[in-house]
């Protein structure tokens, strides 16, 4: 599940509250990005109405009233919302408000990682549901029983395995193909894909992490590790970095 420009937002009175949200997600999902916070419906509806984040943590009970109230006035939020709060009796209600998940105080790591996995998870789906909405590029890959098409958007990377390659997707599933990484390379980089080692390809918008250690490698998406060879590497941070 890709955390690129993953955008949060977090809505509690407590700071406290905010902060120990803050704090779970730099530790557990460093890519995802905290671009507001606040205590406040009045604060809150001025933010959403401008721009809703891909994922918002919603206090129910708030200084100045309900977030219930709050969500009757922006029927069309997008966000993937995780209600975070004291109060047991207010399940039902958010369930019926489309919200993802519903966690009590005291959070517990374990649920908050669930529930974060699980937006993670709609919001990738919705962008390749978008894509194919769009038109974005799709490519055949062939299978023993014929073709399978596949949105290049949804593929992670390749991997070379003499004649043949190993693509992997964004569901966790993989195909081979008795074609060589050569040939994917001459179609696939066009749509941001780089060759970061002789054997692998890469979607440069899956990648989670890039570390430089005793080497350079980066981690995708789905947390495999990746060598950048020495020859590669900055002609990779160039496309890298944009």
């Amino acid at each position: 599940m890709s955390t690129t420009g993953t955008t949060v937002n977090i809505i509690d009175d407590e700071k406290n509250g905010r902060d120990y949200i803050a704090l779970l997600l730099a530790n557990e999902f460093p890519g995802l990005s905290v671009t507001f916070q606040a205590p406040s419906v009045g604060e809150a509806r001025l933010r959403l109405k401008k721009q809703a984040p891909d994922i918002l943590f919603l206090d129910i009970e708030l200084s100045d009233g309900n977030a219930f109230e709050l969500l009757s006035e922006l029927e069309a939020l997008s966000s993937q919302i995780i209600f975070v709060t004291a109060y047991e009796q207010y399940a039902l209600s958010a369930i019926k408000s489309g919200a993802l998940d519903y966690l009590l105080k005291p959070i517990i790591r374990s649920e908050f990682v669930s529930a974060v996995k699980k937006a993670l998870a709609n919001i990738e789906k919705n962008r390749l549901l978008k894509g194919k909405a769009a038109g974005l590029p799709e490519i055949n890959l062939p299978t023993a029983h014929g073709f399978k098409k596949v949105a290049v958007s949804s593929i992670i990377r390749c991997e070379a395995d003499s004649n043949y390659t190993t693509i992997y997707l964004a569901d966790k599933t993989r195909i081979i193909v008795s074609q060589t990484l050569f040939e994917y390379e001459k179609h696939l980089s066009e749509h941001g894909f780089f060759r970061v080692h002789h054997k692998h390809l890469i979607n440069l918008k899956h990648i989670k992490e890039y570390v430089k250690l005793t080497g350079s490698k980066v981690i995708m998406i789905d947390d495999s590790e990746i060598d950048v060879s020495v020859r590669r590497r900055n002609e990779f941070l160039k496309r890298y970095r944009g």
